[in-house]
């Protein structure tokens, strides 16, 4: 199974302001910087918990139909199933009939069942899975605990700026972040 974002959020869970009102930065001359520092941390807590912060695009894809007609989600949470194509041998793709599958979006992981076996498929990514995830569309849907660790990120990030880029974080992680994510984190038994 392989997941791959096809539509980024449209949006930060915080604030350029807010960002510069914990690092207490008062002139412009750093907003790229911290902007930058912001979609990291977003990035950071994203991969780490498993989450999708401001509503964006998924695509997971499957070789084969799933053996109990059920499809286990890896990030976490799912607002919604766009659409679900099966691509035949020939490599023809038909979208699957809603009424043939649910969704589970309560569940961590996030489960999608199927009524049916499923058609015969093409040997590599015969099923592609469209997904809308995230808290919603919007900064405030974020929960207060997932943007004050992006909060500690970001500050983390901005001290250790001199030695390394944006593109380079996280370096360390801050203490007290780990605290504030794990509730969000997926757990396995």
């Amino acid at each position: 199974m392989a997941l791959f974002r096809t539509i980024d959020p449209t949006a930060e869970p915080v604030t350029l302001a807010e960002a510069k009102a914990h690092l207490r930065v008062d002139d412009d001359e750093e907003d790229g910087l911290i902007g930058e520092l912001i979609r990291a941390a977003r990035r950071h807590v994203e991969a780490d918990a498993g989450l999708a912060l401001i509503e964006q695009g998924w695509r997971t894809t499957l070789d084969n139909w799933p053996g109990d007609d059920c499809v286990a989600m890896s990030i976490h949470p799912l607002i919604t199933v766009v659409a679900v194509t099966a691509f035949g041998p020939d490599g023809a793709g038909a979208v699957v009939d809603p009424a043939n599958y649910a969704l589970d979006r309560h569940a961590r992981p996030a489960r999608l069942a199927f009524s049916d076996a499923g058609p015969a498929l093409r040997r590599f990514n015969g099923v592609e899975i469209d997904l809308t995830a995230g808290f919603g569309a919007t900064a405030v849907d974020v929960p207060d605990e997932i943007k004050r660790a992006m909060l500690l990120l970001v500050a983390h990030f901005h001290e250790f700026r001199a030695a390394f880029g944006p593109d380079q974080q996280p370096v360390s992680i801050p203490a007290g972040y780990d605290r504030l994510i794990a509730p969000w984190r997926a757990r396995r038994l």
